[in-house]
C-alpha cells in the first residue's frame, strides 16, 4: 500500500537495464503541442519542470507542435540537464508507416525539430499490429542501428496492449515500455499485464496518465467519460466517487493517484501531462505532498486499492 510521507525533491530512479537514472516523475509534453498552450508557455513549463527536478522529457511527432516548442525550451544549454525521449510511427505524414526508412525519416525530423543530435530514447508508438514493427528491416531493426550509430541510445515501445507489450520485451531488444491509462486509481491491469515481464527482463516502465486523463486532477470527474477511457472496467463508474470522498476527507484526490503511481512495484517513472507551468508546479505538489497514512488506509478500505 503506498504510504506517502512527503517528499522535499524528487528522488532518482533505477530505471531496468539502462543506465539512466530519471526522477520519479517525468514530463509528458502532449499538451504542450496543442493549443491549449503557446511556444512561450511550453518554454516556460518545461523550464520550471527542469528547475523542480523532472529530468525525464517525453513528446512525439504526432502531438502537434511540441517536438518544435520542446526545442525551443531546451535550447541554450537545457537539453543538457535532461533524458529526452519521442516516438516513431505517429508522425501525421506517414502515420502507421513502421518501415525502416520511414523510422530513420522520422527520427531524424525529429532531431531536427527538438535541436540535438542524439536522442536518449525512441519509442515505436501505437502500433495496430505489433508483428510489423518488429518484422526484420522494420521499426525496430533501424532503431537498434540508429542505437549502434549513438543517435538512439535506448529503445521501447509505447502502446495500451499488453500482448504487444509482452511481445515486444520477448525479443530482448527493448529497453523502456511505456503504458497509459492501466496503472492507476481506476485500473491496475499492468500490474499483470506488464511488470512481471519487465522485472523479469529488467525492462524500464513509464507510466503514463497517472490522472487517467483528466479524471484524477481533482477536478469533478464525469461518469460518461470514465466509461469511454476505461471501457474494460466492470461495475458502475468510480472516479466521482473517489473524488467526492477526497472531498469529505480534505485529501486531493490528484495527490492520491500521483503518489500511487509513484509506488508502483517496478522500477519505473510517473509521467504527467500539463499544458502551462502552473499545471507542472501542481503535478510536482502531488508528487511531493504529505498523505497520512491513515488517509491511505481509508481509501484502500473503501475502495480496495493497495
Amino acid at each position: 500500500m503506498p504510504m506517502s510521507t512527503g517528499l522535499s525533491r524528487l528522488p532518482r530512479r533505477r530505471f531496468g537495464r539502462t543506465a539512466m537514472t530519471p526522477s520519479a516523475l517525468g514530463l509528458g509534453c502532449a499538451f504542450f503541442g496543442g493549443g491549449q498552450s503557446s511556444d512561450a508557455e511550453t518554454v516556460a513549463g518545461v523550464r520550471r519542470a527542469i528547475e523542480l527536478g523532472l529530468n525525464y522529457v517525453d513528446t512525439s511527432p504526432g502531438y502537434g507542435e511540441s517536438e518544435r516548442r520542446v526545442g525551443l525550451a531546451l535550447a541554450d544549454g537545457w537539453r543538457d540537464r535532461v533524458y529526452l525521449q519521442t516516438k516513431a510511427g505517429t508522425h501525421p505524414e506517414r502515420r502507421g508507416d513502421y518501415s525502416a526508412q520511414a523510422t530513420r525519416w522520422s527520427v531524424q525530423n525529429s532531431l531536427k525539430l527538438l535541436g540535438t543530435d542524439y536522442l536518449d530514447s525512441v519509442l515505436i508508438h501505437d502500433p495496430s499490429d505489433i508483428e510489423q514493427p518488429l518484422a526484420p528491416d522494420h521499426a525496430l531493426d533501424e532503431l537498434l542501428r540508429l542505437k549502434e550509430q549513438g543517435i538512439v541510445r535506448h529503445v521501447g515501445l509505447g502502446v495500451r496492449s499488453h500482448a504487444f507489450h509482452r511481445r515486444a520485451m520477448a525479443t530482448g531488444n527493448i529497453d523502456i515500455v511505456l503504458t497509459y491509462l492501466d496503472y492507476n486509481l481506476v485500473v491496475q491491469s499492468a500490474a499483470e499485464g506488464i511488470f512481471p515481464d519487465a522485472q523479469r527482463h529488467g525492462v524500464a516502465v513509464i507510466l503514463a496518465s497517472v490522472f487517467g486523463m483528466g479524471l484524477l486532477t481533482g477536478l469533478e470527474p464525469d461518469e460518461e467519460d470514465e466509461r469511454r477511457k476505461f471501457p474494460s472496467r466492470q461495475g458502475e463508474p468510480v472516479t466521482h466517487r473517489m473524488w467526492a470522498w477526497c472531498g469529505q476527507h480534505g485529501v486531493n484526490l490528484r495527490h492520491l493517484a500521483m503518489q500511487f503511481c509513484l509506488a508502483a512495484p517496478v522500477e519505473s517513472i510517473a509521467m504527467a501531462g500539463p499544458c502551462n507551468q502552473q499545471q507542472v508546479e501542481e503535478a510536482f505538489e502531488a508528487a511531493t505532498a504529505i498523505v497520512p497514512e491513515g488517509i491511505w488506509a481509508a481509501f484502500q478500505a473503501e475502495f480496495g486499492v493497495r
